[in-house]
């Protein structure tokens, strides 16, 4: 393993990171969360336990990892200490290997509220958001009114921010949604309590893993959700809230983009997305009820089922540019195994006009036609297999021409969700 490592989702989320990150852990000191909140979820297998982690970095279940919670991360204290009580109820105890950025903004009940409210009333484009606060918290973040963890353990400055936002908010829960007002001095009480439990973790996050790098510690950088759902470079408005893209390691964490020496997209051998937008591959009925059967395709965080299609090889080229992506990572392709034939993306038709690259005009997201090119499939499973070379014909033929679709070595290919299903090429 390099010696500081970030791994993204190049597609919509939902690749298989989790997975993915739990292997590099191993040779990893630091484990790094940059961004999104407990919207997203990472899930790994390790014998009969499947795990799953929503904020906290999949290298907390190995001994002698140091776990960091960035800056660029939104935490919702409730969820954050059912987590820790969670991995404690499965032996996994949590001391000095969790650190959390005093930096990092917090959700409070009334962002949770408002972007349900904000989704149910106001919005004439349904996002597929998960409720969870994520979006009114980084919308508080910058518009500077945001409050931080090191905010919450100042009590002078806590109280005079609190107040200010809910003032402001139950005049707009008042006036503008006619929903009930929070109470200050409860929500005082609750995350004064949270203040004391999580000040043993709180830390510097920038002077933490930039001493690390002195020290030629080797840090993994985590991202949750996947490129597609990023910010400025996804299928807006259809995103999360915050760069999911390796660009947001930097800023999420407080370290400087020279420090990074590997940058690791993770794909789905076909293509998969939760909630709405745009999605041009997507299976027909038939096929999709089939394909989300034998891949378990439900989301992590909120068990809505996915929506799967082709692989895009549009979206993953857009990703490997973005990400300045090393190599990839092909997860699930045993999920094609018994398939006849299998169908790749490679260019989208709108109105007479070829795109191979990916278009910023949802418009064209929505109405172009996808361009396929055809490979036969392999109908045997793979699930047994030990050694990358093992596999059978066509999937080699399959895995080769995403490489040169997309413009990127695979390094490591999934065929199934235990750690030992992993094929290093």
């Amino acid at each position: 393993m390099a010696e500081r490592v970030v791994v993204v989702g190049a597609q919509w989320g939902d690749e298989g990171k989790g997975k993915v990150i739990d292997i590099l852990s191993e040779k990893a000191d630091y484990v790094v969360r940059y961004q999104g909140g407990n919207n997203a979820g990472h899930t790994v297998v390790v014998g009969e336990d499947e795990l799953i982690l929503h904020l906290i970095p999949s290298g907390i279940l190995h001994k002698g990892k140091v776990c960091v919670i960035g800056n660029g991360v939104v935490i919702d204290p409730e969820a954050l200490k059912a987590e820790i009580t969670y991995l404690e109820s499965k032996g996994i105890k949590i001391n000095n290997n969790l650190r959390i950025s005093d930096c990092a903004h917090l959700i409070f009940p009334y962002h949770k509220v408002l972007d349900k409210l904000r989704e149910e009333k106001f919005s004439r484009t349904k996002i597929g958001t998960t409720g969870r606060g994520i979006g009114p918290c980084y919308t508080d973040k910058f518009s500077r009114n945001g409050i931080r963890i090191a905010d919450l353990l100042n009590k002078r400055v806590f109280r005079e921010k609190l107040e200010a936002n809910i003032e402001e908010k139950n005049a707009i829960f008042r006036k503008v949604y006619k929903y009930k007002t929070f109470s200050f001095k409860k929500i005082f009480r609750q995350y004064s309590d949270f203040a004391e439990e999580i000040k043993p973790y709180v830390c510097n996050c920038s002077l933490l893993l930039n001493q690390a790098i002195k020290e030629g510690k080797k840090i993994l950088f985590e991202g949750a959700q996947g490129t597609l759902l990023d910010i400025d470079h996804g299928t807006y408005p259809f995103v999360t809230s915050s760069n999911s893209t390796a660009g947001g390691a930097c800023v999420g964490t407080g370290i400087g983009p020279n420090k990074i020496d590997k940058t690791i997209g993770i794909v789905k051998a076909y293509t998969t997305r939760v909630g709405e937008g745009p999605f041009p591959t997507e299976f027909s009925e038939k096929l999709m009820n089939k394909i989300r059967s034998i891949g378990k395709e439900f989301g992590a965080t909120t068990g809505r089922p996915r929506r799967c299609g082709w692989f895009d090889a549009v979206i993953v080229r857009h990703a490997v540019c973005i990400n300045g992506l090393d190599t990839i990572v092909v997860t699930k392709l045993d999920v094609l195994d018994m398939m006849p034939s299998l169908k790749i993306c490679v260019g989208y038709s709108y109105k007479g006009k070829l795109y191979d690259n990916f278009p910023s005009d949802i418009e064209v997201l929505w109405k172009a036609k996808p361009v396929y090119e055809e490979l036969p499939g392999w109908q045997q499973s793979t699930k047994g297999i030990k050694e990358f070379s093992a596999l059978p014909k066509n999937a080699h033929v399959y895995l080769k021409r995403l490489e040169q679709l997309v413009g990127a070595k695979i390094e490591i290919v999934s065929i199934g969700s235990e750690r030992t299903q992993t094929l290093f090429v």
